[in-house]
């Protein structure tokens, strides 16, 4: 792999929003192979094993996903620290088991945003609850519910995941 730039970036349109839609978990043993790369782009997946299964959690509001550059010139080493911080609404007895298994997993994490884009995280390594809780706010207004924090260090970025249809069903995967 080359160090060297290879292109120049122009002042975008200001046609994105920021935002998460939704996020889908996928068990670590489950994406047995990533079937396609796009060549010489390692930063895009086209397809996954057939029936990849994926389950649909979906946010809106205050959750996020941030990815921290850690490079450092003195060890030569540079790592890509992935971020997702989510709120879930409402608590209830199936969620509770299901973020308890979550927690004890290493999921990789589909992240769609507002724009159209999914994006993998954890491909290598997984992602692991970090944090989190399970609250019930002071007053009728406050949040019944969970927050979780997930984080991952990979190689590279999050990997694009080339959609045609604006669904993951092209790329393999299951959506439950």
């Amino acid at each position: 792999m080359s160090c060297n730039l290879s292109s120049g970036r122009l002042e975008p349109c200001k046609d994105s929003v920021g935002g998460l839609n939704a996020i889908y978990f996928v068990n670590f043993t489950d994406l047995a192979a990533v079937k396609s790369l796009v060549a010489g782009e390692e930063d895009v997946i086209v397809s996954v094993a057939a029936d990849t299964p994926a389950y649909k959690y979906e946010i809106k509001g205050t959750s996020t996903f941030t990815q921290n550059i850690q490079s450092d010139r003195a060890t030569g080493t540079t790592a890509f620290e992935q971020v997702l911080e989510i709120t879930l609404k409402k608590l209830s007895l199936k969620d509770n088991k299901e973020l308890k298994l979550l927690s004890y997993g290493r999921p990789q994490v589909i992240v769609e945003d507002y724009n159209g884009n999914f994006f993998l995280a954890g491909l290598e390594h997984g992602m692991d609850v970090t944090g989190g809780t399970v609250v019930t706010g002071g007053a009728m207004n406050e949040l019944s519910g969970y927050t979780l924090t997930l984080t991952g260090m990979e190689r590279v970025p999050a990997n694009f995941i080339i959609s045609t249809d604006g669904t993951l069903a092209t790329a393999g995967f299951s959506v439950q």
